[in-house]
Parts: structure tokens; C-alpha cells; sequence
């Protein structure tokens, strides 16, 4: 066997492959920093700012952060349970597949595919565009390099474009080399987010603060209710991510183990570095300085040290970004490796490299249709429409730690939810909240998002087709 550099050497004696044919190298930690590295993006140093406008109270706000985490842990603690009943490729789409059968898990990956993911990975690779544009003009998302009237529309590129294009395929190729190297790229870069962030937090903490923090001062006079709801969403949405080691654990090593340890002890730290950073920002500015910016992180850092310690969080930023983007490449396209060797999807990506023992097909597969994404510019209103789908896929796996409890009680579980069934219900009510806000502030998205997981039908009853006429 060729380990995954290429080298023909069999795999390390802490390596192996799995029946699946994929290399079982990723440790406890590779999982943990997996985990921190799909959540830590740009949304912590925005969204406090999003909060302070509708929750304008420094203990409110750190509470809704607090609120978020322990809701976010109950998910992980309920895909951990998941995560060792199956601990093969594909996360979600085992879980949905083996409670609910194989068109539900089907759908999530139709979704996951066309939009959710790849979607995904065009917007955090645009928004590393954007922030390397700061730094590079070329690749600013304003300095227009093509402009093509289409129709009644214009299709632009802009040099943010090409930069997305370009990580995305670097990336990829990284991931297709090798899972060590893949995994090498996205340890590195998630050990400096989680430096940056503490030396951020330090250094705010050693120069004298310009805000006062307060925690329990008078209440303000806002709709509170409303404003919890829709600062909740806000956080919640920035935790978002945390469920994609669970793709991976097929190339983990003992993942029965490692998948619960990853997702446990990543989102705990995740949880708290978004504490020191909010209270970083408490320290750094009043409420109103808060509400009034847009990066608050770099606003923050201007104010504790001036103009450099903002150019440091922008660079703190683009490499978060990167990393993110990395992370959302190496955990999504495991989701359609176990689909086409089901006969739901292409059965080209269902063999895996056989020198890297990568799943190569499905990984170039979901990359180049995110830089398609990316490049045509419709990535944001086409993700808005699967938003609502989405959750009701998270309201159902959650709510599927109870299904196979009942339906499988003698099933192995080497791993069990702390506070069953408390914990998993705690998770499914959090993604009902979100449900009913999205069905709520976006009608017709949520409605188109339904279509388009209705348009999966069809294309699933083709796929089964297909697969039944294989076996005749």
C-alpha cells in the first residue's frame, strides 16, 4: 500500500486503512482542532457588533455567547453518541440514512452538495478575498477586471473572485495529496488562530482597558425578549460548522474515541476563545462604539493599540479565513463518498485515490463547483434558500439519538450522551427556534429552499434507478 504522500511505503503503524479504503490517520487532537478550525472564522469579529445593536448590555451579551456554547455542546454531545454508532465517512448523511432511510440522508447530501457546502466554501472564499484585498489591491472585491453583460444582468469579476478561485483549488490540491498534509495545513493554521486569540486577549489585558466592564447594570430599554431571540441566532449562526468533523471520522483513527473526544473538547475551546475575545471588546469599547462598527475586532484593536493592532487583526482574520476555508474542504466532500458507494449519487467519487487513499473525485468535484459559485457571484441568495432546509436537517439528526435509541436499544454505543434525553431535545428546540425565526424573517427563502430539496426527488428515484438496473 502507498501511504498518502506517495511514497509506496504501507501506512505507519499508527496508520490504517479502512474498510472503505480510506487512511485511518487522524488523531484526537487532529479532531479537535478539526472542530475548532470548521467554526473559527470571521464571525467573532462581527458579530458582538450585530449583538450590541439589538442588546445594547454588556451581561446580556456575554450570556447570549454562554448561551449559544452550552446550546452548540449539547449538539456536539448528541452527534458524539451518532459519531460512534457509525464511525464512517459521510457525518449527517449515515445518521439521517440510518434512522429515517436512505432518501433522507439522500436529500442532505443533494443539498450539501449543490449548495449548503459548496456554497459555503464560495462564500469563505470570497470573504479571504475580500480581507487579502486589504493587503494585496489587486484582489480587492472592487477592482473590477471583467465585466460581461448577460442577458438583462451583468456578470462581473472582481480580483476577490480570482482569489477565491485560487484558495479553493490550492486547498483542494493540498487535501488530495494526502490526508496528513490536509490535516498538517489545517492543525497549523488553527494552532495560530488559537494563539492569535489568546495573544490578542492578553495583550488587552496588559494595556489599561478604555471601556468598563459592567455585567449587571440596569437593564436597557429594549424589547428584550425579541432581542435575546435575535441575538441567539446571531451567536448560534457563528458557532455554525462545529458538526463537520463528523464527516471525517472514517479516516480517524479509533474514531469511536476520537470523533466524541474532537467534538467535545473542540467546541469547549471554541467556547472559550469566543469568551476572552468578547471580553476583550467589553474592555476595549462602550456599547454605542460596539453598535456603531462593523469589524468590531479590528475596531477593538485600534482602540487598545492603535492603527497597527488593526492591521494585525485583519492579518489575524485573512489567516482565519484561510483556515476555515480549509477545513470546510477536507470535512464536506466525505459526505459524497459514502453517497456513491450507496448508488444515491455519481458513482465516479465512490472509490477513493488508490495511491492517496483520498476520497480525490469527490473532493475536485465539490471544489470545482464552489469556484463556479464563486466566481458567478450567487452563492449568498442561492445558500439563503437552503438556510431553513438546513435546519430541519440538524432538528432531525438530533431528534434521530432518540429514534435509534427505541429502534435499535441493543445497538453498540461506546459512547452516550450525557443527560439523555435532555441534551438532544435541548439541541432540537435551539434548532426550532432557528426554524421558526428563518420561516419568519425569510418567507419565500425558506419556501424556495423546500422547492429545491423537492427538486432532489426526482433525482434520487433517477440515482435508485440507475443502481437497481446495476444489480439486474
Amino acid at each position: 500500500m502507498s501511504t498518502p504522500g506517495g511514497t509506496g511505503a504501507s501506512p505507519g503503524p499508527r496508520e490504517q486503512l479502512s474498510s472503505e479504503g480510506l487512511l485511518r490517520g487522524l488523531g484526537r487532537w487532529d479532531a479537535t482542532f478539526l472542530t475548532v478550525g470548521s467554526v473559527v472564522g470571521t464571525g467573532i469579529f462581527i458579530t458582538t457588533a450585530d449583538i450590541a445593536r439589538v442588546l445594547p448590555h454588556q451581561g446580556l451579551i456575554l450570556l447570549v455567547w454562554a448561551l449559544a456554547g452550552v446550546l452548540t455542546l449539547a449538539g456536539a454531545l448528541a452527534y458524539a453518541e451518532l459519531g460512534s454508532m457509525f464511525p464512517g465517512a459521510g457525518g449527517i448523511y449515515l445518521y439521517l440514512r440510518e434512522a429515517y432511510g436512505r432518501f433522507w440522508g439522500f436529500l442532505f447530501g443533494w443539498a450539501a452538495f449543490l449548495i449548503v457546502m459548496s456554497g459555503g466554501i464560495a462564500a469563505i472564499a470570497v470573504a479571504f478575498g475580500e480581507y487579502l484585498g486589504s493587503f494585496a489591491p489587486f484582489f480587492a472585491m472592487d477592482n473590477i477586471l471583467l465585466s460581461v453583460p448577460v442577458g438583462p444582468w451583468t456578470w462581473t469579476l472582481a480580483g476577490g473572485q480570482v482569489a477565491a478561485a485560487v484558495a479553493i483549488l490550492v486547498l483542494t490540491a493540498v487535501n488530495y495529496v494526502g490526508l496528513r498534509e490536509g490535516a498538517g495545513v489545517q492543525n497549523f493554521l488553527t494552532v495560530f488562530r488559537i494563539g492569535a486569540v489568546i495573544a490578542f486577549a492578553v495583550l488587552a489585558f496588559a494595556v489599561q482597558a478604555r471601556g468598563s466592564v459592567s455585567l449587571l447594570g440596569a437593564l436597557p430599554d429594549v424589547p428584550l425578549l425579541a432581542g435575546v431571540g435575535v441575538a441567539m441566532i446571531a451567536a448560534l449562526w457563528t458557532y455554525d460548522g462545529w458538526y463537520g468533523t463528523t464527516f471525517a471520522a472514517g479516516e480517524m483513527r479509533d474514531p469511536q474515541r476520537t470523533l466524541p473526544f474532537g467534538l467535545v473538547w473542540g467546541t469547549v475551546i471554541v467556547m472559550v476563545l469566543y469568551a476572552l475575545v468578547n471580553l476583550v471588546y467589553l474592555r476595549a469599547l462602550s456599547l454605542e462604539e460596539m453598535a456603531a462598527t462593523r469589524r468590531i475586532g479590528e475596531t477593538a484593536a485600534i482602540a487598545l493599540v492603535g492603527p497597527l493592532g488593526g492591521r494585525l487583526v485583519s492579518f489575524a482574520v485573512l489567516v482565519s479565513t484561510f483556515g476555515c476555508l480549509s477545513a470546510t474542504i477536507l470535512y464536506s466532500a466525505r459526505i459524497y463518498f459514502p453517497m456513491a458507494r450507496d448508488g444515491v449519487f455519481f458513482r465516479s467519487l465512490a472509490a477513493p485515490h488508490p495511491r492517496f487513499h483520498t476520497p480525490g473525485r469527490s473532493l475536485w468535484a465539490q471544489s470545482l463547483w464552489g469556484v463556479v459559485l464563486a466566481l458567478s457571484g450567487t452563492y449568498e441568495q442561492l445558500y439563503t434558500y437552503v438556510v431553513f432546509a438546513m435546519l430541519l436537517f440538524h432538528t432531525m439528526t438530533a431528534g434521530a439519538v432518540i429514534v435509534l435509541r427505541r429502534r435499535r436499544p441493543e445497538a453498540e454505543r461506546p459512547y452516550r450522551v450525557f443527560g439523555y434525553p435532555w441534551v438532544p431535545v435541548l439541541f432540537m428546540l435551539a434548532s426550532i427556534l432557528l426554524l421558526g425565526n428563518t420561516l419568519v424573517e425569510k418567507p419565500l427563502e425558506s419556501l424556495l429552499g423546500l422547492a429545491f430539496l423537492a427538486a432532489g426527488v426526482p433525482a434520487y428515484l433517477w440515482w435508485r434507478r440507475g443502481a437497481s438496473a446495476e444489480t439486474l
